[in-house]
């Protein structure tokens, strides 16, 4: 088979590294990927919102398989392209139409399907931009901690959590009627706080049976502690040890399950992933949100764990040929840790030479890269995230000594990583 994988970070790293241990594989296009990839496959320089460029490209190379990592394409309706052109209809997409990309592209969509399908999850009350003082009026009516949540898509930024009524009241005006997030938030969902431990679960579907994945617990928050600001991921975990058997039941039965018999009643056709956002409360598992695609860092610590051919199952989800079942997993613990740039999430510098990045590497510690770029033959930074790395191990706590001691030879200047990943879970 020959495969286009869209995106340049490290889940897209994840996915190239996987992928190029198919056996079904001829040859993997990843567009436009980074350096990092370029021992998986050939990057090329292809936008995925040039729909006729991509159209030119999937024909002239024969792709047989076009597979999404980021949201942005789904929820812009690149797979209802390839769906409704007939000279691309025969090719293999791994990522949900528009409508089905919803689940993420808007909050409101989303909080009603669960509703509708009756998914738990926290109460919640929507409000457009022409209803500040409607929203006002309800925050005062609820208890704080305040959740706030543009509607559609901010760069993992839209969602704000305030313990101060005056806070949250300036923060709403400041979303809904000054454009804080743009067409983002043009709604914003007024949310329920929930208490309790969050973990992650994914599903590959074709909108009838599903693959379920390893679970993975994330960990958001800039600082240590899980204190300060929300980023993209600053690391991640699978498995999670608090996640029982039973735990795992209660999510098929009242979240998995439901959410694909909802996308069949809704008549939402549905081939990808389905990331479920969860948190374990007094009151059970509920969802906090769904995303149309696999998560980014927790990729890079599900995927070394699977031990099936990545292609196979992607194939059959894509000839919806699914019968339900877990994915056949080792049974090591993958810890991955993020190397960031210094100020992110926030203000950074691009451009800082990075050293060191092929010291010491086995197939016990992956460096996945994500915002790296070549320039005069030197690996340089080029984003916030810049890289990862994931240690494997039967033993948590030397999953997390590998991680550790492979980061530690990777150096730039103002490098920035947390230093407390898995402590919370007793890994330290």
């Amino acid at each position: 088979m020959n495969v286009l994988l869209f995106g340049s970070g490290g889940r897209e790293s994840a996915f190239a590294w996987k992928i190029a241990q198919s056996q079904l594989l001829d040859e993997l296009y990843i567009a436009p990927g980074n350096p990092g990839v370029m021992e998986y496959g050939k990057c090329v320089d292809l936008k995925w919102n040039n729909f006729n460029h991509v159209k030119d490209f999937c024909l002239n190379k024969y792709i047989d398989m076009v597979i999404v990592g980021p949201e942005d394409p789904l929820v812009n309706g690149l797979a209802d392209y390839f769906s409704n052109t007939q000279a691309l209809s025969h090719i293999y997409f791994i990522g949900p139409k528009k409508v089905g990309a919803q689940l993420e592209g808007s909050k409101d969509f989303s909080k009603r399907f669960m509703a509708r399908h009756e998914i738990p999850t926290a109460s919640y009350k929507t409000f457009r931009k022409d209803q500040v003082q409607e929203a006002v009026d309800y925050l005062k009516t609820v208890e704080a901690p305040y959740v706030l949540k543009a509607d559609g898509l901010a760069g993992g930024k839209g969602v704000v959590i305030h313990e101060d009524l005056n806070d949250a009241i300036i923060e709403i005006k400041e979303m809904l009627a000054d454009e804080k997030f743009g067409e983002a938030s043009s709604q914003v969902v007024i949310e329920e706080f929930l208490e309790g431990m969050e973990f992650s679960i994914f599903v590959l579907t074709d909108g009838n049976g599903y693959f379920l994945l390893p679970e993975a617990k994330d960990y958001k928050r800039i600082n240590e502690g899980d204190k300060g600001l929300n980023t993209g991921g600053m690391g991640a975990i699978s498995p999670v040890p608090f996640i029982t058997k039973s735990i795992f039941e209660e999510v098929k039965q009242n979240i998995i399950e439901p959410t694909i018999k909802g996308l069949s009643v809704d008549k939402i056709e549905y081939v990808g992933f389905i990331f479920f956002g969860l948190i374990l409360t007094k009151k059970g598992v509920q969802v906090i949100e769904y995303n149309c695609r696999m998560g980014d860092p927790e990729t890079e610590a599900v995927l070394p764990r699977v031990e099936e051919d990545i292609l196979m199952v992607m194939k059959e989800s894509a000839t919806k040929t699914i019968i339900s079942r877990t994915l056949k997993v080792n049974k090591q613990t993958a810890l991955t840790v993020m190397k960031v740039s210094g100020g992110y999430p926030e203000k950074y510098s691009k451009g800082i030479i990075i050293n060191g990045i092929e010291k010491n590497r086995n197939d016990d510690c992956i460096v996945f890269q994500a915002g790296t770029k070549m320039e005069d033959n030197k690996l340089i930074t080029n984003g916030g995230r810049v890289l990862c790395v994931t240690g494997l191990d039967i033993d948590p706590l030397n999953a997390r000594k590998k991680a550790y001691a492979l980061l530690q030879t990777i150096k730039f200047k103002g490098e920035y990583s947390r230093h407390d990943i898995g402590n919370d879970l007793g890994i330290k």
